[in-house]
Parts: structure tokens; sequence; C-alpha cells
């Protein structure tokens, strides 16, 4: 699933073709909204909320989810897809691009924006409160990959975010989470950092981005320690891959 930081980028793009423009065609190809169409209504803003993309447009937002395979693409007049277009969700035309969400896991128009989003908690992208998020995290006694990718308490950390941190801190993710003020303000500045850059790392080393990541059965970066794989989730088929290093992330004493 996309993080924060992809939903982010993704939004800049869109607000910068699109806002104080007026809509030349509006398509949703989702049955609940197949029959509105907003062209000729002026696109306010394109922005993003955690991992929630929102279009103001005219009185109304859409709102859109990336989830696990979803894109937003940007294009000119003419220019072919790159995804075939029984993927395309949305369809957002001006004179001058052409935008398409492609393979959208939420695809919606809301009046109040709280219907969409009014359950998240902070994000370190938009409205930051870290006190907050240190409070909303201190209350879930959940293993510490859990609690960090419940988008009640931070929104924005994804599940590779939420694999990195644990190593970087030194935590076992299957632990109740600990050092919460700490590792939310190294997640808010890795957040910060990787939403301009064109490849995501948490290493700093071109080509070896993450930690433990993706990496199981291999040694870890750090101290050569195989990284393991397991899985957990908020309830019984939510589960996410979790890597971690046995040694630099021991169990809690």
């Amino acid at each position: 699933m996309p993080e924060g930081d992809t939903a982010h980028r993704a939004a800049r793009r869109l607000h910068e073709v699109l806002a104080g423009r007026v809509l030349t065609r509006f398509e949703l190809r989702v049955p609940r909204e197949a029959t509105a169409d907003l062209a000729g209504e002026t696109v306010r803003e394109a922005r993003a909320v955690g991992k929630h993309i929102l279009h103001r447009i005219g009185e109304l937002t859409l709102h859109t989810h990336l989830k696990m395979e979803g894109e937003w693409h940007v294009y000119e007049p003419g220019q072919k897809w790159r995804r075939p277009g029984f993927q395309a969700r949305a369809i957002l035309s001006t004179a001058a691009h052409q935008t398409v969400g492609f393979d959208l896991g939420i695809v919606e128009l809301v009046r109040d924006e709280r219907d969409a989003i009014g359950h998240l908690g902070p994000d370190p992208l938009g409205a930051w409160d870290p006190d907050e998020a240190v409070r909303r995290l201190s209350r879930d006694p959940r293993p510490a990959h859990v609690a960090l990718l419940d988008q009640t308490s931070v929104a924005g950390f994804g599940n590779i975010y939420a694999n990195e941190l644990l190593f970087l801190r030194g935590m076992d993710p299957r632990d109740p989470l600990r050092e919460i003020r700490e590792i939310v303000d190294l997640g808010a500045r890795a957040l910060r950092s990787n939403v301009g850059r064109p490849v995501r790392t948490f290493t700093g080393v071109r080509g070896q981005d993450t930690w433990v990541y993706g990496r199981a059965g291999l040694p870890c970066r750090r101290c050569g320690t195989i990284i393991r794989e397991t899985a957990l989730g908020a309830e019984p088929g939510r589960e996410r891959r979790v890597f971690w290093c046995p040694t630099c992330q021991p169990p809690a004493s």
C-alpha cells in the first residue's frame, strides 16, 4: 500500500496542473458515482491528508485513496495512457492536461470532508500535532507494528515506514510500542525527507534503501544477523508483512 509521502507527491502534482482550472471532462468509473458530472466547475485545489487525496471542486470534494495498486497519472493532450483504460476509475481533464486515477481503492464525492477523513490522526506532512500523535499512540497496547499502522493515531505511516522506524529505534515489532515521542519525531522527519525524493530511502545509501523491509533471509546491514519475517495485523485477514533483525531489535525485557 502506498505510504503518505506517495499520496502527498501525487496531490502536489495534481494541484500543479488542476488548481484554478475549469474541468472540460469529469468521469468517475464506479457505479455509485457513474452519473456525476462536474465538467464546467473549477478545481479549487488538490491536497493529501495522510494517504487520502482530496480534489476540492466547486462545493464538492472528490475523495480518493490509492489503496494497494492505485496511481494518479498526468498527461498532455493526446498523450497515450501508460496503463490500460479498463483500470481507469477517475478522469479529470482541463484544456491543458488530463489526469487519470487508475485502480483507486476509494472513489467518492462528499459534501462534508469529515465523512471521509474525520477519523484520521495528525499528519506529519499536513496539520501536524506531535503531542496529539503521542497521546493517541500511548493508548494503544497492541504490537508496535500494528499501532504504527493505525491511521487514527498518525495519518501517513504505512507498512514500509512501520518496519523501518522500528528497526531504527531497536524495537521488536511484536512488543507494545515504547519510546513513543522519539519514534513519532523520527517518523515525521523521515516522511518529510522522503516526500521530495524520487526514491524513498531510510539508509541514505543508493541502491540499499531499506534496513529490513523486504529483506527476509538476508543479513542485517548493521550486524549481519539474518532478517526474519512474520505477519501482524489488527484483525484476521488484515495482516501485513513484518521484517525485523532479532539482534538489533531484541524483545523488551
